[in-house]
């Protein structure tokens, strides 16, 4: 697949598994054989040892809670609105000269 692909959680599990059950493959063997790269196939393995076999998708937003999910979403909207205050107060600056 193309640069930048993203693959749903039940690909990543099978990646894994077939990663696992082929030991005598290397890791960039087995990732050329599912056509994904090694350092993607290597991600989800570690993910898959942190999260008990799992391996989380983004789609899934990997949040634990709704509410971790809401805080996430407001820390971006303070940092989206602290950029446009900076670059607000730099305006005001070059206009007030």
């Amino acid at each position: 697949m193309a640069k930048g692909s993203r693959y749903n959680q039940q690909f990543k599990e099978n990646a894994v598994r077939y990663r696992l059950d082929h030991p005598e493959l290397s890791l960039q063997k087995a990732a050329e054989n599912l056509g994904i790269s090694d350092s993607a196939l290597k991600t989800w393995l570690r993910a898959a040892r942190e999260h008990e076999g799992n391996v989380p998708t983004r789609g899934s937003g990997n949040y634990s809670s709704d509410e971790a999910k809401e805080i996430a979403r407001l820390q971006r909207e303070l940092r989206d609105t602290k950029d446009a205050l900076e670059i607000l107060k730099k305006a005001i600056s070059i206009l007030g000269k």
